[in-house]
Order: structure tokens, then sequence, then C-alpha cells
């Protein structure tokens, strides 16, 4: 029941259409939850968010007149020296590409691009009605990625929390703009392990179908301990490479890296760009782009793969 009510929760955000879910509307349901069962919540405004240094996470938001908020939720049921399992989950409320527009065709799909936001939020329901011992911290950067004035442009150069700074040669890729930033917040909390999930590319779709959500993970232990919680859960996953031979497609001749790795493995180059801002702790990223939702006329969320992290937990809490 606490699965079901996590994935309720999930696709009733992923279905609620972009108008109504802004950044600030999931800031206030992340604060509901976190008041019914008596979780920590912070939510970081633009002002915070810029004193943090957070200039790649802000830098997609810039084209909304939506004000952009990051979400922190800490659940702490376990010891207080218990190193907490930190999900991150990319919540882009709509994303029209920016100036590198997408095409109008399934558009009207793109308010399921917070999906991964919305599963940590499910996920954190489930927690509370279950009441594991464990603590877990839900990172949720929260934005909208639209065309404007101000909006960031192909060949425009941010800097990253972590210092590093990225070419941007396409808007669209922009889940990995705000997530690289939420990577490196993530330290401070010492972490036993960070999970992100994000609808990341459309690459991922093509490579796998609606079927598994993809894997990538550093750590063969960290992997192993999700693919065992997919398949408990019937929630799959497909694991796929991350070499250091992938890294060479995100070079930038002006910046540390740029944001794009080209057509060639698309699904693969996002996840490690990624990987450049997890360094520092035991890190997973599942591309959820083929499972989250279902598009077409029978469009809708699908609450995937809060079942994969609930189950994930509940291992965990076990041991």
């Amino acid at each position: 029941l606490a699965i079901a009510r996590g994935m309720s929760l999930a696709k009733d955000l992923g279905n609620t259409p972009s108008n109504i879910c802004t950044p600030v509307y999931l800031a206030a349901q992340a604060k509901a939850l976190a008041k019914t069962y008596d979780f920590k919540c912070d939510v970081l405004d633009e002002k915070a968010c810029e004193k943090l240094g957070m200039g790649s996470f802000l830098s997609v938001g810039k084209g909304s007149d939506k004000p952009s908020r990051f979400i922190v939720l800490q659940y702490n049921g376990g010891k207080r020296n218990d190193k907490p399992i930190v999900l991150v989950g990319k919540a882009v409320t709509f994303d029209a590409g920016g100036i590198s527009l997408k095409p109008p065709g399934e558009m009207d799909e793109m308010n399921y691009d917070m999906s991964g936001g919305g599963a940590v939020l499910g996920t954190f329901r489930a927690l509370g009605e279950l009441g594991l011992k464990l603590n877990v911290v839900g990172l949720i950067p929260a934005c909208e990625n639209m065309p404007d004035a101000n909006a960031n442009k192909p060949g425009d150069i941010v800097t990253s929390m972590s210092g590093q700074t990225i070419e941007i040669l396409n808007t669209d890729a922009e889940g990995r703009l705000i997530l690289c930033d939420a990577l490196t917040y993530a330290e401070r909390f010492k972490p036993d392990a960070v999970i992100d999930l994000a609808t990341l590319t459309g690459a991922c779709v093509i490579a796998l179908g609606a079927h598994p959500s993809a894997l990538f993970s550093s750590d063969d232990a960290l992997a192993l301990e999700i693919e065992r919680a997919a398949d408990t859960a019937w929630d799959r996953v497909w694991r796929m490479p991350l070499w250091e031979d992938y890294q060479e497609q995100l070079k930038s001749s002006l910046a540390d890296m740029a944001n794009i790795g080209g057509r060639p493995a698309g699904s693969i180059t996002a996840a490690c760009f990624l990987w450049r801002f997890a360094k520092n702790y035991r890190w997973a990223h599942l591309d959820i782009a083929g499972t989250a939702y279902k598009g077409g006329r029978d469009k809708g969320s699908t609450g995937r793969p809060v079942p994969l992290l609930v189950n994930l937990l509940l291992a965990r809490a076990a041991k």
C-alpha cells in the first residue's frame, strides 16, 4: 500500500499540467508532505542558490517567468551517524528546449520532464508510511526551460557549483545542467550512496524503449543492489557502459566540458557528463526517459521508478 500510494503521488504530480505544476507548486507539495510525515524540508530560492554558486542550475530557468526552486527533503529514521542515501530527481516542470526549441510534435508531453523529482516525492511518501530505520535525503532541482531573451544560448559558458565550466552547445540538454549542481550539493551530506533519476535523453528511449530504465554506475556493488531491487519490484533496469572512452566526446576548447557529446551514444555521454560531478561518493544514474510516462493519446505517468527505489530502501533497512 505504501508503494502504491507513493506511485499515486508521483503519477498525480506528473499528470498535473505545467501551468499548475510549477517549481513553486512542487516546493509546496514537498512542504505539505514533510508536514504530514514529519520530514525536514528546506526550499532554496534563486538568491540562496546563487549564494551557493549554482550557476549551471540557475541558467536553465533564466528564460522562464516561473522562479526556480531547489528542494531539500530529509528523512531521519536511522541512527544519527548513519550515512544517508541521497536521491536526486530532475524536475523540469516544462521543457520547451529553450532556444534550441523542440519540434511541436509531442511537446505537450514535456510536463513529464519533472518525473524524476515526482518519483523522489513519491518515494518519500512511501518512506513516511513505512517508517524505515534509514536516513534518506531527497534533492529536487526544479525549474522550467523556456525560450526568452534571457534564456541560455548555444555557445554560452556557465560555471557550476563545483567550479567546473560548461559550454552549452544545445539548450535542450538542460537536465544535466541542473543535476550537476545537485550532485555537488549532495556531497555535504557525506552520503553512503547517491542515486539520481531523470527523464534525461531521447537516446535512451531509442536504445531501450519503454521496458527497462537505463542504469549507469561507477560502483559495481551499488549497481547490483539496484538491479536486485529492480527485479524484485519488476521495475526493471538494464546496465549500460560508463567508460572513460566516451569522455572524449564531451571535450570543449573553451570550457572544462561541453554539455552534449553529439548523436552517438547520447544517453551514455549524458551519464558521463554527470559522472564528472559524482567522483567523491558511490553513485548511480537512472535514465527514466522511456519508463516514467507513456505518450500519445493514452499519455500518463507510470509512477516509475518508485517501486524500484522503495524496494531498494526496504532491502537496506532489512540489513
